[in-house]
């Protein structure tokens, strides 16, 4: 990065790469939607506001511009879609970065299959990350292609777009202390790892979560998510093909709690991604449901950047 050009450019002494003009820009960072120019160079929004020149300049006419979409939590083997199919198909719809937990390829091929994920997403249409799956197989009564250990895992988090440990299925593993369940958390070090323990509560929750486990996306019930939210977890509202918890968990966002919140699909069937869309689909039933417009669009951008420490997305 030459960040004497990134000064510059944002001062309006040199041309951006690309100017959109005339925007009604859907700021994310102040809750508003507002009218302003938007100056991008070298990949990076770099100014808002008029008189910015551009190599490529784009009347956008007063067309809403927002940040591109984020899924938080998403296994790519239900699409049945290769990566690179997968990104062509989601991008159009607005989505522009995925999380994936590849927990079923890692099941079947181990350390290979997650190494596939990450060579095939090179140069995808959209970003790609990878939370290393925490529990393969789910459980020792389960025949599987694979034991990964965290020795198995630890070489794969010096990829950049690794960014953590995913779903942590095995919460009994997690109460009781097995240690091996414990190595992967602790693995994590300061990255997040992510929750699936539907049902969990009292002491038993608070011992997930003291464990260090961050979010959860298996809540069904209203009271079940506002006794995780209250604890500290960031609820994951999915909304896939399988699982509909969109509009069931919905009432416990407000205005003041409503960055904790982050709108995932989990399984998502390739009908359902060319009939009704990705994130965009989440959106519609969000803000048909009564949410705010810029708060959901919160809840699939910022909201999914910051918790995994996605500095440069979501807005």
């Amino acid at each position: 990065m030459n960040l004497e050009r990134r000064i510059a450019v944002a001062r309006g002494e040199e041309p951006a790469d690309l100017v959109l003009r005339n925007a009604r820009l859907v700021n994310v960072l102040s809750g508003e939607v507002h009218p302003t120019d938007v100056a991008v160079w070298g990949g990076y929004v770099v100014g808002l506001g008029e008189g910015y020149q551009g190599r490529e300049e784009v009347d956008l006419e007063g067309c809403y511009l927002c940040p591109g979409f984020l899924d938080g939590h998403l296994h790519i083997e239900s699409t049945l879609l290769q990566v690179a199919e997968f990104a062509r198909t989601v991008v159009p719809h607005g989505t522009t970065a995925v999380v994936l937990d590849p927990h079923e390829m890692a099941n079947v091929a181990g350390v290979d299959g997650i190494r596939y994920f990450l060579e095939a997403s090179e140069g995808a249409a959209c970003t790609v990350y990878v939370m290393l799956p925490s529990c393969v197989p789910a459980t020792d009564m389960e025949t599987s292609g694979a034991v990964l250990t965290a020795d198995d895992l630890a070489p794969l988090l010096e990829h950049p777009r690794v960014l953590g440990i995913a779903e942590m299925m095995n919460y009994p593993g997690v109460l009781f202390r097995v240690p091996e369940v414990l190595r992967k958390v602790r693995l994590a070090g300061s990255r997040p790892v992510d929750g699936h323990a539907p049902g969990l509560s009292g002491r038993d929750l608070n011992a997930y979560i003291a464990a260090g486990i961050r979010s959860d996306h298996e809540c069904t019930a209203l009271e079940e998510a506002r006794e995780k939210l209250r604890r500290g977890m960031a609820i994951m509202l999915r909304e896939g093909t399988t699982a509909h918890n969109l509009r069931d968990l919905l009432p416990l966002v407000t205005p003041a709690n409503a960055r904790r919140f982050i709108l995932v699909s989990d399984d998502r069937h390739p009908d359902d991604l060319m009939d009704h869309g990705h994130m965009d689909h989440s959106l519609r039933l969000a803000i048909a449901a009564g949410l705010d417009p810029v708060v959901a669009i919160q809840m699939a951008t910022l909201n999914t950047a910051e918790y995994f420490g996605l500095r440069d997305l979501g807005a």
